[in-house]
């Protein structure tokens, strides 16, 4: 049996087809070549058309088309995993209201925040788990408040991949998964939270209907099967948010399980069966994919917004485009652990949550013009980020997470030797790499999704594990990190941030 499993990031559109009986992925494309466009009509802004990721995924399929020799028509069901957080809204025809507002917009911290206060913190971490911060319900809160002539015109409002389910498939639907991830969701209640909408102002009806993350999801239409070449009526049996999804796709699905990615931002994961959070709102707590009531399963993560979207900044404005990523890497290789003094803080890329959404903004400190190179600049980004991962899973452990093991894919960051090595010398945990991304996980939940697995274990049965990285001892590398973590707290008691 043949899977499909589409991921839409906020820099390519990825899919993956994916054959359950044998484990592996028979193809895979992503388009475009180079990282989608951002829109940002101001400063701290970031939006999408919701119709390039499906013009972008009619793309990335034919390729995938291109790579493959059977048919598939073969594909027995659709998988969706998506860039969190963002906000896409419809009006009653169907058609968007306006750009999707992405996850790394920061224009609603501030209305996030009053709310904060204003339900009282205490209420908002029990039930919440949460700041609502700049996350879904603040955006669309931000659009009633600045764009009420659109807010008027609104019917259903939706994640990002919920939008690509319902192109597929005409059926517009949720999670409360995806629910919890636009901070919605009552988690004492267990039910879309009654106060939030209340407090917002937002119509219960403008929420769509739950499904489970698990399920079948709508069906493919005629339409669109014809325009994809797939078959007419198969389901769509799976979504997750990106960050959640790619823990799953580790196979990361039980208390004190750990995941890592590095994509365009920088996540690290963990399971708990505990309801928990940071009293400063610096981590996220969502429902896991394999959440229910009876075993609870809760997702803790910190988030990154500048990691491949920074390496990608030096390797446009830096380098002219004249390097690959991995000469780039083979350069950072040369130089010493500690870049010889150089500091560089990956942000830049909007209010950060482990910073209590301050935008202190990227910055480059101690620069020696007289010894430092590009080769430094490479080793002091990457370690860099390496740093702040590790600044925000020292947050995770006072919360009970343990960081023994980090499980993660060999793509993105993770292809760099400085950066895996840096980031297990200085948590101290194995990092195991797999061969596994986002858009073969959300096929193997189409998997679960159909019925076809009868349980995670046999989905991941064949889960091929690439290579192991041992922490070592490395003086250089602690010294630098607690430099740069001095010199962070500086920056955060600064005024000078933006």
């Amino acid at each position: 049996m043949l899977f499909l499993g589409i991921d839409i990031g906020s820099s390519s559109i990825k899919v993956s087809l994916f054959d359950a009986d044998q484990g592996i992925s028979m193809a895979t494309a992503s388009y475009p070549p180079d990282e989608m466009q951002i829109i940002s009509k101001n400063k701290d802004w970031a939006e999408q058309d919701p119709e390039v990721w499906m013009i972008n995924l009619k793309k990335a399929i034919l390729l995938l088309k291109e790579g493959y020799s059977g048919n598939l028509h073969s594909v027995g069901a659709i998988g969706i995993t998506y860039q969190m957080h963002g906000l896409v809204a419809l009006d009653k025809s169907g058609r968007l209201v306006r750009n999707s507002i992405i996850w790394c917009d920061s224009r609603a911290t501030g209305i996030g925040d009053k709310a904060f206060r204003d339900l009282g913190e205490e209420y908002c971490l029990s039930h919440l788990l949460n700041s609502p911060g700049n996350f879904t319900a603040s955006k669309l809160r931000w659009v009633q408040l600045y764009e009420p002539e659109n807010y008027e015109r609104i019917n259903k409002i939706m994640l990002p991949g919920d939008y690509i389910a319902y192109r597929l498939t005409g059926e517009i639907y949720t999670t409360s998964s995806g629910l919890s991830e636009g901070i919605f969701w009552d988690f004492e209640e267990n039910k879309l939270s009654d106060k939030l909408l209340h407090y917002y102002d937002i119509s219960k009806l403008m929420i769509p209907e739950q499904v489970d993350t698990f399920s079948d999801q709508g069906r493919l239409t005629e339409e669109i099967a014809r325009e994809l070449g797939l078959k007419k009526g198969i389901p769509v049996a799976y979504r997750a948010g990106d960050q959640s999804n790619n823990a799953f796709s580790l196979n990361i699905l039980e208390p004190g399980e750990i995941a890592a990615t590095a994509g365009t931002s920088g996540v690290v994961y963990g399971v708990t069966g505990n309801k928990c959070y940071d009293p400063l709102s610096r981590v996220n707590t969502f429902l896991h994919v394999n959440h229910t009531s009876e075993n609870p399963r809760y997702g803790v993560l910190i988030c990154l917004n500048s990691t491949g979207i920074l390496n990608a900044w030096a390797k446009h404005q830096l380098t002219g485009n004249s390097l690959n990523y991995e000469e780039m890497n083979e350069i950072a290789s040369n130089v010493p652990a500690g870049a010889e003094g150089l500091r560089v803080f990956p942000f830049g890329n909007g209010a950060e949550r482990i910073l209590q959404n301050k935008n202190i903004g990227a910055s480059i400190f101690r620069l020696n013009i007289n010894i430092h190179h590009r080769g430094h600049m490479f080793r002091a980004m990457q370690e860099g980020i390496v740093f702040a991962m590790f600044y925000g899973m020292e947050i995770m452990a006072g919360m009970g997470l343990d960081k023994k093991v980090i499980r993660a894919g060999k793509a993105n960051m993770f292809l760099s030797k400085v950066f895996r090595q840096s980031l297990a010398d200085i948590s101290g945990a194995r990092i195991e790499l797999y061969k596994t991304n986002g858009a073969e996980g959300a096929a193997r939940g189409a998997g679960l999704g159909t019925g076809y697995y009868s349980n995670a274990r046999e989905a991941f049965r064949n889960l091929e594990i690439l290579e192991v990285v041992k922490p070592q001892k490395n003086i250089l590398l602690i010294e630098a990190y607690h430099n740069w973590k001095d010199i962070l707290m500086n920056l955060i008691r600064s005024e000078y941030y933006i």
